[in-house]
């Protein structure tokens, strides 16, 4: 299974149409949650989002992600649960 990348941070860029958090398209979040999306396109997927973010935003997304692929929760969540 491979983890959704929503990091819990859902504003969409009025300018690009994409979250701001994971920077994914409506289209891209509707395709994450089609039981027939197949590996190959999230994998893909999880490639093309990572070019739409620079600098700190790309940090940030990497840094939540990866806590939230070990914990199940990310950064974000994690914070706000306390």
């Amino acid at each position: 299974m491979i983890v959704s990348p929503c990091i819990s941070i859902c504003k969409t860029d009025p300018v690009t149409g994409y979250c701001y958090g994971c920077g994914r398209s409506n289209n891209d979040k509707q395709m994450w949650k089609d039981e027939k999306t197949t590996d190959d396109w999230k994998k893909n997927n999880l490639l093309e989002i990572r070019t739409r973010l620079k600098g700190w935003q790309l940090d940030s997304f990497d840094e939540s992600y990866n806590h939230k692929i070990k914990s199940g929760v990310s950064l974000f969540k994690k914070r706000n649960m306390k």
